[in-house]
């Protein structure tokens, strides 16, 4: 069987530059194709010198992972050590399943013109059947991540809080929200979202059902004894969210605040309650929003 190098280099640079895109995709990343050719590039070259080479070096694992590092960071310049292994880890995976896809597809297609050596793949079949089973493996990568990503996302979303004030312990389930940044401006503090009806028991009715008007500086709604105890509690926490770009909140710290997720119990202390005066949603999924910094 004769064996074309310039068509091995095309082969590997689609086969290579359909994998970096994928992990792409799955990463979320920013993807310049120039980056990505040459990465692929890099990964087709190789593949030629392994082939062609009777030296043990070029089948190495050591080697072929400090390639898999290289030409993952020419594709995508990660900015740390833990963004690089969680890329090269996406790659791996994205490899492992393009090359049991595609190569079972190419197998099916052409396999008496198939061998492999130094863990290359090579056969007479055209181009035009790898650039197929590259399209079919693309297809199910990303099918496969999102369907993991969904099941994972759904399951991981929620939490249970338990939060205590003023001696009182009140559950609430709470949904992790990334965008969720909000932060007491003079401490610093974190800031749970909690829908103020789960409060009553914690805070005097007069506060709760008087938020707006406490928030604009009219008092007349709050006996002077309840104003004694809790003006100096109170925080003003500024936040922008669609449709509202300058809101208000009121806040007030509790004594501690227990995150509950698949059993494992975080107790939080430093963190303040931001008292939304609506519901967070229709249906009553969840009555609460927590940033994700809080647990991890």
């Amino acid at each position: 069987m004769t064996i074309y190098i310039d068509v091995v280099l095309i082969e590997n640079l689609i086969m290579n530059y359909i994998i970096l895109f994928a992990t792409g995709i799955i990463l979320k990343k920013k993807i310049i194709h120039k980056r990505l050719i040459l990465s692929s590039l890099l990964g087709a070259i190789y593949s030629i010198v392994a082939y062609i080479s009777n030296l043990g070096i070029y089948s190495s694992i050591v080697l072929k992972i400090i390639l898999s590092v290289l030409i993952v960071y020419i594709a995508y310049n990660p900015q740390n050590v833990k963004q690089l292994c969680k890329d090269v880890l996406i790659f791996y995976l994205s490899s492992f399943v393009f090359g049991g896809a595609a190569f079972a597809f190419i197998y099916i297609i052409k396999p008496q013109d198939i061998l492999m050596k130094n863990g290359l793949f090579l056969g007479t079949y055209p181009l035009k059947t790898i650039f197929l089973g590259s399209i079919i493996a693309f297809i199910i990568i990303i099918t496969a991540f999102k369907i993991v990503r969904l099941r994972i996302t759904q399951k991981d979303i929620f939490c249970d809080l338990e939060i205590i004030l003023n001696n009182k312990k009140i559950e609430v389930k709470a949904m992790f929200d990334t965008g969720n940044l909000l932060k007491e401006p003079i401490t610093n503090t974190p800031v749970i979202v909690v829908e103020h009806t789960l409060l009553y028991e914690c805070i005097p009715k007069e506060i709760l059902d008087n938020l707006e008007k406490i928030l604009g500086g009219d008092f007349d709604t709050v006996s002077d004894e309840i104003k004694n105890e809790y003006m100096t509690k109170l925080k003003c926490i500024p936040f922008s969210s669609l449709g509202k770009e300058n809101g208000m909140l009121l806040g007030i710290k509790p004594e501690a605040v227990n995150v509950i997720v698949d059993g494992n119990i975080k107790k939080i202390e430093k963190v303040i309650i931001g008292i939304y005066n609506k519901s967070l949603t229709k249906r009553g999924e969840y009555r609460a929003l927590i940033g994700m910094e809080l647990w991890n």
